[in-house]
């Protein structure tokens, strides 16, 4: 929808290193840059950013694109959406006509979902509404908080906000998109949200991007919270993170719970967040270590919520977060600590919280029997895997001794256990991938060029011809009078070259840019990886000619499929063809 000029000339007008230095940090390495990729969990920098060619690519999780991509992955756009965003950041009006379905939707979501936010919180101020409203301040929040949040409530009926929203003008089609109603079984739909109090979700612009709600007598489920949509995902965003990614401090509160949250909040802890619903997840972790070097886990001190701790302490450190867990004796969570021991414990208990190795090896000697041999045995052998995962040998030497103090041992034997399970661990690390070498797994699982694993020396010539023509734009004609289009053997590098092709007859100008509205994301992670594993390979016409070569070679072979056997003219053509083969 946009056209082909404008995408152009706004790619010309952003730096990506510049761009992307706002979301991470990129160190120059020669003529490229690396970073740690902000797109999976990672220590060792993977991802490379080509300033020539405008384009990335993770050598990690195989990520890849141009800065409209970067911007799609990292903003969660769509591409039109993420074409504005860049247009608006370097100062160019997009052209009128870059409206698509996919954004006018959007659009209206966004509506509509600020409209339901609206009539919830006026439904809290009714009559109906004064149960709803006195759970609010029964639990402590003031009017300012309940205002500050957008805190509302969802009528016990079936159809006043699909109502409300038909008066506004909305259809029936924008209000399911936007998960606000549901539909019945005769077609008919129906408020999605009713007898709840209602949690507005915000995004870091300000959009209404969802909504949770909490029943208010003992029917279930407890919570209910909105659908994924096209402008919410669950495992992407945080609740309160809007307010939180202002705190003036490197360090976040994560909580369990809506409530928990706003119960911190309103303590004056503004730097708290919670996942929506869900477990902690990798997306989760690493947004939030865009705006923290440290986490602590506030989760309830019941069951659950010390097994969610366990799991969240793993992703947090991937994600390269100092991570501590707070300790709450006295009360199942943090709301109920703050109303019972007030502001200024719960800020001692923060300050004092231990890190989350030191969590571990506590919860782990509750779990064992460390009054009988049998026990402080397998309090070892289990320490001792917790202690393996610890990187820095000084940390692992100091948490060491505490094991050993608690089981009775000495540092010695415990370090000797520690460092031959990390052997042992290594081995079979190397083991695997070597396995996977010997079976061509990567290569087993290319999804987007199923046929390179047939054919791998041809594909791999038709990479080499794809990443040659990416820095020799003057090569293109040459090209064209040695080979066709269909003496490439592989159909997803062939609709590449014809790309290709095809847009430098337009306007002589192919880059990675130009073929993003042409491919789906995972096929520009393809082409990107093809022209990154390709960077280093030497860029001469001799290299070229031996590419091309190899797919001559292949196109002349004649195969036994293709001979018509009932012809004796045809097998005395094929024998022939076999001598001077051989």
């Amino acid at each position: 929808m946009i056209s082909k000029s404008f995408i152009s000339q706004l790619v010309s007008q952003c730096d990506i290193e510049d761009i992307m230095s706002s979301y991470i940090v990129i160190k120059k390495v020669g003529r490229n840059s690396k970073a740690v990729c902000p797109f999976h969990s990672e220590k060792t920098p993977s991802f490379v950013v080509y300033p020539d060619s405008q384009s990335f690519y993770c050598f990690g999780c195989g990520a890849g694109g141009d800065i409209i991509s970067f911007v799609m992955r990292a903003e969660n756009l769509e591409y039109v959406e993420a074409v504005r965003f860049l247009a608006k950041r370097v100062g160019v009006q997009v052209p009128d006509d870059g409206d698509d379905e996919a954004s006018l939707i959007k659009s209206k979501i966004l509506q509509i979902n600020k409209e339901t936010a609206k009539f919830f919180h006026q439904c809290l101020k009714q009559p109906f509404g004064k149960d709803a409203y006195n759970y609010f301040k029964d639990r402590g929040l003031s009017d300012q908080i309940i205002t500050s949040y957008g805190l509302g409530f969802a009528p016990n009926s079936w159809d006043s906000l699909y109502k409300h929203l038909k008066a506004k003008g909305f259809s029936d089609y924008e209000m399911y998109s936007a998960a606000v109603v549901a539909k019945g079984k005769s077609n008919h739909y129906y408020d999605q949200f009713r007898n709840r109090v209602i949690f507005p979700i915000i995004d870091l612009r300000g959009n209404v991007i969802a909504f949770g709600g909490r029943v208010l007598d003992d029917s279930k489920p407890k919570y209910l919270n909105s659908a994924d949509t096209p402008v919410f995902k669950k495992s992407r965003n945080l609740f309160s993170l809007n307010f939180a990614k202002s705190a003036t401090t490197d360090k976040l509160i994560l909580a369990e719970g809506y409530m928990d949250v706003i119960a911190i909040y309103a303590a004056g802890f503004k730097n708290v967040v919670a996942t929506l619903g869900t477990a902690l997840t990798e997306e989760q972790a690493r947004l939030m270590s865009k705006y923290a070097k440290e986490i602590v886990i506030a989760y309830d001190s019941d069951g659950p919520g010390q097994a969610a701790t366990m799991r969240a302490i793993n992703l947090l450190s991937d994600a390269g977060m100092a991570t501590k867990v707070l300790h709450m004796e006295g009360a199942k969570d943090p709301d109920e600590y703050i109303k019972k021991f007030g502001v200024k414990r719960f800020e001692i208990l923060i300050d004092g919280a231990s890190n989350a190795i030191e969590h571990e090896l506590n919860a782990l000697k509750l779990k064992c029997d460390m009054d009988t041999v049998g026990g402080k045995i397998d309090y070892i052998k289990r320490a001792i895997n917790i202690l393996a995962e610890v990187k820095n040998p000084l940390e692992r030497e100091v948490y060491g001794s505490i094991v050993a103090d608690i089981s009775g041992t000495t540092n010695d034997t415990v370090k000797a256990q520690t460092e031959a399970l990390i052997k042992k661990k290594y081995a079979a690390k190397e083991k695997r991938a070597w396995r996977d070498i010997e079976l061509n797994k990567e290569m087993a699982k290319d999804r987007i060029n199923p046929q390179k694993i047939q054919n791998i020396k041809e594909a791999v010539a038709e990479e080499g011809i794809i990443a040659f023509l990416f820095k020799n734009p003057d090569f293109y004609e040459y090209l064209q009078s040695k080979l066709s289009i269909e003496d490439f053997v592989t159909d997803f590098n062939k609709r590449v070259l014809e790309s290709m092709i095809e847009i430098n007859k337009e306007n002589g100008d192919v880059t990675i840019s130009s073929l993003v509205p042409l491919f789906s994301q995972e096929q520009i992670n393809s082409i990107c990886a093809i022209v990154a594993k390709n960077n280093d390979k030497p860029n001469t016409k001799d290299m070229l000619d031996d590419y091309i070569d190899i797919l001559i070679e292949h196109k002349d072979k004649i195969k036994p499929h293709e001979v018509k056997l009932t012809d004796p003219s045809e097998i005395e053509k094929y024998r022939q063809k076999l001598k001077l083969q051989k």
